[in-house]
């Protein structure tokens, strides 16, 4: 039980009806809470120049690593990089050969977890996609903008330099780069884009 519902608890009176009615208005509140986190979440491309605190990246990797993934094979692995010279590096070898710096695509994010599957296993990139889910729900939850990026894996893949940026990242041999989420505190604040209802429909 959270810190708020062990409040509310006490705060009920001596009996277990009592205590219960109020152990389900905290799961009520609770999962609203959820649905809330859920519907304000956006993807910023917006960030503040301030660094995540490791500390605080640390419980969204918690988050991360603690969603379904097929038979607890947990086939992904995640680095972070959170050092603006390492990411300096990333974006100039990205860029290497290239008519433009394309390392405009990681959005200013001053956080950037990269993302990597384990092909071996025909499930693993849903697991990959799983995990950035539960780290960019619990990010906003913390106050923490977040974006997942697909251009990255792209443009790394096919830089000339791609083998230097891997072994940077320092992924297992095996693993293939699959994903990026990039973390800050926005400077933007979106609105919800439209969803198509129509792609929805309950079968009878």
């Amino acid at each position: 039980m959270s810190g708020l519902c062990m409040v509310a608890a006490v705060s009920c009176g001596g009996g277990a009806a009592d205590n219960n009615e109020c152990v389900n208005t905290c799961d009520a509140s609770s999962s609203k809470a959820v649905v809330e986190n859920i519907m304000a979440r956006r993807s910023i491309r917006k960030y503040k120049q301030q660094t995540v605190a490791r500390d605080t990246m640390k419980i969204i990797l918690e988050c991360g690593i603690n969603a379904p993934n097929g038979q607890n094979k947990q086939s992904w692995e995640v680095r972070v990089v959170d050092n603006p010279e390492t990411m300096e590096f990333i974006k100039s070898a990205m860029s290497e050969g290239r008519d433009v710096n394309v390392g405009s695509c990681f959005r200013g994010a001053p956080v950037m977890t990269f993302i990597a599957r384990d092909p071996s296993y025909d499930f693993s990139a849903y697991d990959c996609g799983l995990l950035a889910e539960n780290m960019m729900l619990s990010a906003t939850s913390l106050g923490v903008g977040s974006i997942c990026l697909g251009s990255p894996i792209r443009f790394i893949n096919d830089s000339p330099k791609k083998n230097d940026i891997l072994s940077l990242l320092g992924f297992s041999e095996g693993y293939e780069l699959c994903l990026c989420v990039g973390f800050g505190y926005p400077d933007e604040a979106p609105d919800a884009k439209p969803r198509d209802w129509s792609k929805v429909k309950f079968v009878d």
